[in-house]
């Protein structure tokens, strides 16, 4: 990160690290964390930034650039802009569900498979395990439904796609890189793939994608 040679500010999403997931709103949504995020940044006094956000934290980054002129750029990593298809909406549902009654089991689980490569990466995959074990089961079920409850921004990009720059990982599952491409066929140059990786891009293959943050920033 030195090499930005900027200013950087590593925020917790609520729920998060050492951020506390309080005085939640009866819907959960991206919307109230970005308000979150947004009032950090205003306490911090930041006049003029851009956003890195990585999977749900692109959805949050999103959300800040529609509500804070001082957001200048914003970067989605492993991330996207549209919303959950039908089926997905429902998989956010059941891990919802999952994590109130196996929250560990689904940790367990659920973080491999974020990787292309789960026995070359097994270290780094049993460290950040551990950390997803510290989360409480509420805070990991709430911002499943947040994901699910969050708005398309296809329009908000389509105005000014020179804002945006869409990191991608050739292998990530969650999004396959045949659907990015034709999302962004109209601005593929703000579309960065990633070799070697998954949706855990910044472990698997670090140098590249912050070659391409600094294309952008």
């Amino acid at each position: 990160l030195a090499t930005l040679k900027c200013q950087c500010i590593f925020v917790d999403l609520p729920g998060h690290g050492k951020s506390a997931l309080e005085n939640t709103p009866e819907e959960p949504s991206i919307c109230w964390i970005a308000h979150q995020v947004i009032s950090t940044l205003e306490a911090l006094d930041i006049s003029s930034f851009s956003i890195v956000g990585h999977s749900m934290g692109g959805y949050v980054a999103l959300e800040i650039k529609r509500q804070m002129p001082a957001c200048r750029k914003v970067v989605l990593l492993n991330s996207n802009f549209w919303t959950d298809g039908e089926q997905k909406k429902k998989d956010r549902v059941r891990v919802a569900s999952l994590v109130l009654k196996a929250k560990n089991l689904f940790i367990q689980e659920a973080i491999p498979h974020l990787f292309n490569d789960i026995k070359k990466y097994e270290a780094t995959i049993l460290t950040l395990v551990k950390e997803a074990k510290k989360m409480d089961a509420g805070a990991i079920a709430f911002s499943s439904l947040a994901m699910r409850n969050r708005v398309d921004f296809s329009g908000e990009i389509i105005k000014n796609p020179a804002d945006y720059l869409f990191i991608h990982g050739v292998l990530d599952r969650l999004v396959e890189v045949e659907e990015y491409s034709r999302k962004t066929e109209a601005f593929p140059e703000q579309l960065c793939l990633i070799d070697r990786a998954g949706h855990m891009s910044p472990w698997e293959n670090p140098t590249a994608v912050m070659n391409c943050i600094k294309s952008l920033l």
